[in-house]
């Protein structure tokens, strides 16, 4: 425990990498398979293949996304930004955290089900507040007002918060479009549908160009936590 309390930061630091990591590279991975899930060549069998590991390397770049927040803010904490997380706040903090994470785990085992689609549409909608929150917070940390208190030389922290906040929105397109994945290859496993394949190819399309814009998104954020600019 003494290692734990000595080293605090550059555990947490060495954790907020390791999740960055999986958080880029998972969506690299899922991107490249996308290719094989809407290739009509293909058959559906082996189409389904591709979606099943597009969504087991997904998995890893969903924890990798909600870890970074828990962690940012545990930091910031240590940091001085965040005093509202001093004392008992940062285990309540992490506890919100760690049920976010249970769910995107549950949705994710339940999947090919009722109950996972249930639990991920679910997630998503809390994903909206949680958005305007960060939103909200880092423009207030600009004004020098709220739970956040930065000044001269820390900008960048409000910063990071507000370009993660970014990247939650084009996520939940992009979560959007897997669901939908599932949603259509239930229809398809019944009857050839054309309708439903062009959609499938349209929505890709467009998921692949979000998935730019995600990865410049994510490339920021470690580019503001890594060099703090201002």
């Amino acid at each position: 425990m003494e290692f734990l309390a000595a080293n605090e930061l550059s555990i947490l630091r060495w954790v907020h990498i390791i999740a960055m990591v999986y958080w880029l590279g998972g969506e690299w991975g899922v991107f490249q398979t996308s290719y094989h899930v809407t290739n009509r060549k293909l058959s559906l069998e082996e189409r389904k293949r591709h979606m099943e590991t597009a969504y087991r390397i997904d998995i890893l770049a969903r924890t990798g996304i909600v870890l970074l927040l828990p962690l940012g803010l545990h930091m910031g904490k240590l940091y001085g930004f965040v005093p509202f997380l001093e004392g008992n706040g940062i285990w309540w903090m992490w506890l919100l955290f760690i049920t976010w994470l249970a769910m995107t785990w549950t949705a994710f085992i339940k999947r090919e089900t009722d109950i996972g689609i249930a639990v991920t549409k679910t997630e998503e909608i809390l994903r909206y507040p949680l958005i305007a929150a960060l939103v909200i917070v880092a423009g207030m940390a600009f004004m020098g007002q709220g739970p956040v208190e930065v000044g001269e030389g820390s900008y960048w922290y409000p910063s990071k918060m507000a370009l993660y906040a970014w990247a939650l929105v084009v996520g939940l397109f992009l979560r959007l479009v897997m669901r939908r994945w599932t949603e259509r290859f239930r229809i398809l496993a019944q009857r050839d549908d054309p309708q439903q394949e062009t959609a499938l190819e349209r929505e890709i399309k467009q998921a692949r160009i979000a998935a730019y814009i995600y990865w410049f998104t994510i490339s920021g954020v470690c580019f503001l936590g890594s060099v703090k600019p201002f």
